[in-house]
């Protein structure tokens, strides 16, 4: 229980949930005690007054004595009536509080992984596969709310059931108590063996769905790549032999499931009838009456249940503390992206590295190397080279996904890591490299950067990175849905609503990280004179691989292997021997060949 002590809090804040739901527990419980009385006392009536309506067999009494013999039964029949109705209404209270505790802690326990993982650096989720994150929010969490509403409430159950039936019955009559009580703890172990087994092979067909479920997703979305190379007959076996291992799992749980029930109902049976044996013997001696029997089978009954959900509340508990603590470890991982002032205030623009080096700390990969150089506010700064040189590294390090270790990075002559990072995010617009849009409209992926979209400036944003008539030229325009991943736009359509996205925010500081790189020479061209327009009175620094794009900047620095080789601007480094030279000379003859 180490683990889930995690929850306390939650429970604690949802205390009353939780004391109300005890209460009623116990009051419900009641209900069921009573019945079972009520019974032994119409039984033992029926007994004892059955002898007496016999004798007055033929006299003028018998009639009146059967009337009031009838109504004596009724009442009785009406108040077991009344208890059940009593007890169902109460079961409805238990879970209007218990169960629904656990959905508002399921809430609020997805909401703070949620929140947590937003906190976290860009290397956490490097470490990470997506599907173990979605996993611990989703699987994981609906675990852990299954201990704090089904195990809890029948827990409960079983506690104050025992705590309340087990002394009346012990006074009513110890020997016939322990007949009717001794296979119980039997039964239970049955369960939690049984209901282990249970959970392995549910488990086993989980992981087998997993994998039917990742091969029919990489199937669908390399369909095209699939009929290309005509592989169609093997997907289809691979899915039947990935089907045919999920068949033989599910056939496996079945047989364990079939043990399930006729488990419990043997078990029950034969407390029923050491009841019936020693009660029988009993009233024979005249210790205990007719009604006695009848009242302890019905305990028997009700105690059934509670002893069965105890292997099966057990099980959950321990697959909830398991979720937990995947949970717990996650929670536990603290971001070393944090503000050590938390400045808040409008930016110039500056931006300046000062010796910087840089090793990425999930891979050891050495990005940076001594890394020096300046960009004033307004002023834009053209970062070339190949790939692997280092180049988006350097937007990394302004935008603080990472921070240096080595040397200085400071905006406005400020080290960053002083800066709130709401504040200083805020200020920068960023165009990666991998573009991604949400499967959401067009106009909503433009406006994601801004907290109150205006129509007029995405509109402005669209037509300034040349996708506006691009955009109106879709049927819907721009309520175009982009589909997942933006599959329904071209390559160069979403770097295009990529760079509207953030020209939207109207920045301080403008980055573009190979921004270009999907989109072809004329449009290329229409992008850059419209940013041109868009790179005046705000910081710009261009990350990219072709000088075309290099040539907007008023400064240009070429990297290689992580260190600078180069620097000046485009006609100083076309007029000597060099690494920027050379790449100019290669993609106008590219050019010119495409042309």
């Amino acid at each position: 229980m180490k683990e889930l002590r995690y929850l306390n809090k939650y429970l604690i804040k949802y205390k009353w949930h939780l004391i109300l739901g005890t209460i009623f527990v116990i009051i419900s419980n009641l209900f069921q005690i009573v019945p079972a009385q009520l019974v032994r006392l119409a039984i033992d009536f029926v007994v004892d007054n059955i002898r007496m309506y016999q004798t007055l067999e033929g006299s003028d009494v018998q009639p009146d004595f059967f009337k009031l013999f009838a109504f004596g039964i009724l009442i009785n029949a009406a108040l077991i009536l009344l208890m059940a109705l009593l007890r169902g209404l109460f079961l409805y209270f238990v879970r209007q509080t218990l169960i629904v505790m656990s959905r508002h802690i399921e809430y609020d326990l997805k909401n703070e992984v949620f929140e947590h993982y937003q906190t976290l650096p860009l290397s956490f989720y490097r470490r990470n596969n997506t599907g173990d994150l979605m996993n611990r929010i989703s699987e994981d969490v609906s675990r852990v709310r299954m201990y704090l509403g089904p195990a809890i409430m029948y827990g409960l159950t079983l506690i104050t059931l025992f705590m309340m039936l087990i002394p009346y019955m012990f006074r009513v009559n110890a020997e016939l108590t322990w007949y009717a009580i001794s296979p119980l703890p039997f039964l239970s172990l049955s369960i939690f063996l049984v209901n282990n087994k249970m959970e392995k092979r549910s488990e086993e067909i989980q992981r087998s769905q997993s994998r039917l479920s990742t091969f029919v997703q990489e199937a669908f979305s390399g369909i095209r790549v699939l009929k290309s190379f005509n592989r169609e007959h093997e997907s289809i076996a691979k899915f039947e032999e990935e089907s045919d291992r999920y068949k033989k799992q599910s056939m496996k749980l079945t047989k364990v499931q079939s043990l399930f029930y006729p488990l419990i109902m043997a078990l029950i049976g034969i407390s029923t009838i050491l009841t019936v044996y020693a009660g029988s013997a009993l009233v024979i001696k005249g210790a205990v009456s007719f009604g006695t029997v009848a009242e302890f089978i019905i305990y028997v009954n009700l105690l059934t249940w509670p002893v069965t959900s105890l292997g099966w509340t057990s099980s959950l508990v321990q697959r909830a503390e398991a979720s937990q603590k995947r949970i717990n470890e996650f929670l536990k991982t603290k971001t070393n992206i944090i503000s050590e002032k938390e400045l808040v205030r409008e930016i110039q623009g500056k931006i300046e590295f000062k010796n910087v080096s840089f090793t990425y700390p999930d891979t050891g990969i050495k990005a940076l190397k001594d890394i020096s150089f300046v960009v004033n506010p307004g002023e834009s700064l053209a970062v070339i080279g190949t790939t692997g040189s280092g180049k988006s590294t350097i937007s990394n390090l302004v935008s603080r996904l990472y921070d240096v270790r080595e040397g200085e990075v400071l905006v406005d002559d400020i080290p960053i890591a002083h800066y709130n990072l709401t504040s200083l995010r805020r200020q920068i617009g960023y165009v990666p490299q991998d573009v991604f849009l949400f499967s959401d409209t067009i106009y909503n992926n433009i406006g994601f950067g801004i907290e109150e979209p205006d129509q007029e400036k995405i509109y402005q944003a669209a037509r300034d990175a040349d996708v506006y008539e691009n955009i109106i030229a879709f049927p819907q325009g721009f309520e175009t849905r982009v589909g997942e991943r933006g599959i329904t736009l071209s390559g160069g359509q979403k770097q295009r609503v990529s760079i509207a996205r953030a020209v939207v925010r109207e920045p301080k500081i403008l980055m573009l990280d190979d921004a270009l790189s999907a989109v072809d020479t004329k449009t290329e061209n229409n992008i850059l004179n419209s940013l041109k327009r868009i790179m005046r009175g705000r910081t710009t620094i261009i990350i990219s691989h072709r000088v075309s794009s290099a040539k907007l900047a008023q400064r240009i620095v070429v990297l290689s292997d992580g260190k600078i080789i180069q620097s000046g601007s485009h006609d100083q480094l076309i007029g000597v021997e060099g690494m920027y030279r050379d790449l100019y000379e290669k993609q106008m003859q590219m050019d010119e060949a495409e042309g």
